[in-house]
């Protein structure tokens, strides 16, 4: 277990290495997101009632394209001087590889979201009625299920031509459940209507099958690609 911990532990630090130097993901998503929140803002022009029953769609929406953005390129480094047949021969099992940049792509996404957030609050005058810390749950959980489903079809694609649409194709029906869970609970919470509980616990086991999926299967992916 402890070799185990290590060796995501050094994919993790790679990768955040890797996107600190280069901030090539960082920058794509956060002004993807500000473009996304800033034209359903002029295009609805919401009063504060309205903003507040729209509000959580668009936040989810806005976080899924800028994070899709950043997860077509989750391998490109990989592929680039037979990096990935180094990893894949490497004593490490397959499953800490894809941890480790699920982790990796989780923290750029969530540092993307710490920022986006003010904003996002300023441009739609949000008072939320609901328990405002839930949302400290809400999009921890929704960020992981994009985030791990997208590595996981992003490495199913990375060979592909046309990955870059390929993997919305991929992705995007996969995560209609957590989006909706997701949408639904920032709804809840912006609007104090329901109680988010019940959407948050789908959410969560949403992510508990569907990683769990993924660290099962990775392995025939990564040798199918040998």
């Amino acid at each position: 277990m402890k070799r185990y911990i290590e060796a995501v532990a050094v994919q993790i630090g790679k990768d955040l290495r890797l996107e600190w130097r280069s901030k090539d993901a960082i920058n794509a998503m956060l002004f993807l997101a500000l473009l996304v929140v800033v034209l359903f803002s002029l295009a609805f022009d919401p009063t504060r009632a309205e903003a507040r029953q729209i509000a959580g769609g668009v936040l989810c929406v806005a976080i899924l394209f800028a994070a899709t953005s950043a997860l077509n390129q989750a391998w490109s480094r990989e592929l680039r001087g037979g990096v990935l047949d180094a990893q894949r021969m490497s004593p490490s099992p397959p499953s800490a590889l894809l941890l480790g940049k699920v982790v990796a792509n989780f923290l750029v996404v969530s540092s993307v979201e710490l920022v986006l957030a003010p904003l996002f609050t300023i441009f739609y005058n949000l008072d939320p009625k609901g328990n405002a810390w839930l949302l400290l749950a809400v999009l921890p959980l929704g960020t992981w299920a994009l985030v791990g489903n997208g590595v996981f079809f992003a490495a199913l694609s990375m060979r592909a031509r046309s990955r870059e649409l390929l993997l919305p194709l991929l992705l995007f029906p996969i995560f209609i459940p957590a989006l909706l869970a997701m949408t639904s609970a920032a709804g809840a919470v912006f609007t104090g209507e329901s109680d988010p509980v019940l959407w948050i616990r789908l959410l969560a086991g949403y992510d508990v099958i569907f990683t769990t999926a993924a660290v099962l299967l990775f392995g025939l992916v990564l040798n199918s690609e040998g």
